[in-house]
């Protein structure tokens, strides 16, 4: 080898490692099965989904945010998008990706017992969010990629996760601390590759609205209409850049759920009501699953919870409300707690240090969409779309077989979602 090509690998080397060292939140690499779009594959339209999480479906007519506003106006607007029981963020963001509900799919909360793994899946446990065996169905960017089309995401529920043993061809781990400003960025940036690189189908995530509504509720205007503002701005830039491009881009922008109003004095007390030795107690705040351990009576457990309910109702699972069908799934448990609307299972530390805190009022969600609270927002715009074209409000089911419709992909089958549901926002 020579002196010259030493020196060139070299500067290659250390050139390699100052960009690595110097970019913390480097783009992870890629698991997917397509990482250049085919001939027809560049020859589709583009779709971005947006997911505002804890957006409710109120919040645009109430404060008027320019850019939404304008986004809406000149596109399609729902009443509102109506989420699958239990309104919660990991189930629902899944669900408008799967076009499944979380009985099918499998990711039944934020929190769950996994009878085949015996295991429980947290949302915040290191490396579980990441575990492509824990979720089922066919998302919509492992049918794209299995369609030949690039695709990338910057944090959406799944995204990091080898489902199927697929990611997108470009994602991130999730990482909160990474700005709004860097995300929008980004999906200009890969919009701005060339023709075989650039991504088809890009999903983003901004959970501005979720965080404010938690900590404040929804009757603090002032907290609210501020970080609104904001993530309307970075929305703004977005809509801008995608502009400026002129490519066809089509995007849909949704929630996984609303929010509403929890008085900190109506937290019931898991504590009170777990029994380590008749059933194992899984909490999602407005359902709680119960697996009755080994050998114990389904009825006993039941009898044990019924002598208990104080502002809530236990079921056994298949006649518990709120599902949109009869729950199948073994790991929901056998019997399901379900607090009076207004009230939510929370442990004993955490209701006294917000009481402590005088904190009166927080934001939550997870009831039945019979309340409208808990309802989201779903809102498109592009040269797929109507103009100024408003419809009822919908399930969010429907969403990825309008997504498949949007690429030019095969609808899988079967899914719970129905096309002709929402058709009616295509241009003819």
């Amino acid at each position: 080898m020579t002196q010259r090509k030493i020196i060139l690998i070299s500067v290659f080397i250390i050139g390699m490692i100052s960009l690595i060292s110097c970019n913390k939140k480097i783009l992870s690499p890629s698991n997917s099965i397509t990482n250049t779009n085919s001939k027809s594959a560049q020859k589709k339209p583009y779709l971005i989904l947006i997911s505002l999480d804890g957006f409710r479906w109120d919040y645009v007519e109430k404060y008027h945010p320019p850019n939404l506003s304008s986004f809406i106006k000149n596109g399609i607007k729902a009443e509102s998008l109506i989420p699958s029981f239990p309104t919660k963020t990991f189930p629902n963001h899944y669900t408008i990706a799967t076009g499944l509900y979380p009985d099918k799919h499998g990711i039944l909360g934020n929190v769950f017992y996994d009878y085949k793994k015996d295991t429980i899946f947290n949302k915040r446990s290191p490396g579980m969010a990441e575990d492509g065996s824990f979720y089922g169905g066919s998302p919509i960017w492992v049918e794209a990629n299995k369609a030949n089309i690039v695709t990338a995401s910057y944090f959406f529920v799944g995204t990091e996760a080898g489902i199927q043993g697929i990611r997108p061809t470009y994602y991130y781990k999730f990482d909160n601390s990474v700005k709004n400003e860097e995300r929008v960025n980004q999906a200009i940036n890969w919009l701005n590759l060339n023709e075989k690189s650039r991504p088809h189908l890009i999903t983003l995530y901004f959970g501005d609205l979720d965080k404010v509504g938690h900590t404040y509720g929804t009757n603090d205007d002032e907290k609210l209409k501020t970080v609104l503002f904001e993530l309307d701005e970075n929305l703004g830039d977005l809509f801008k850049g995608v502009s400026e491009t002129g490519l066809p881009v089509n995007i849909i922008i949704v929630s996984d759920h609303g929010m509403g109003n929890q008085s900190t004095n109506k937290i019931i007390p898991i504590d009170s009501i777990e029994n380590d030795d008749l059933f194992m107690t899984i909490d999602n705040g407005t359902i709680v699953n119960i697996h009755p351990k080994k050998d114990v009576e389904i009825d006993s457990v039941l009898q044990y919870l019924k002598q208990k309910e104080d502002n809530f109702k236990a079921y056994k699972t298949k006649n518990t409300p709120g599902f949109e069908y009869i729950p199948k799934n073994k790991n929901w448990g056998e019997i399901q707690l379900i607090p009076d609307y207004g009230y939510y299972f929370w442990n004993q530390k955490r209701k006294a240090s917000l009481i402590e805190n005088s904190v009166t009022t927080i934001g939550i969600h997870g009831y039945d969409s019979k309340y409208k609270e808990m309802h989201g927002i779903f809102y498109a715009n592009g040269p797929a779309f109507k103009d100024g074209y408003e419809i009822p409000s919908i399930k969010n089911i429907h969403i990825y077989p309008l997504m498949c419709k949007i690429l030019g992909l095969e609808i899988p089958k079967p899914i719970d979602g129905d096309i002709n549901q929402i058709e009616s926002v295509l241009k003819e």
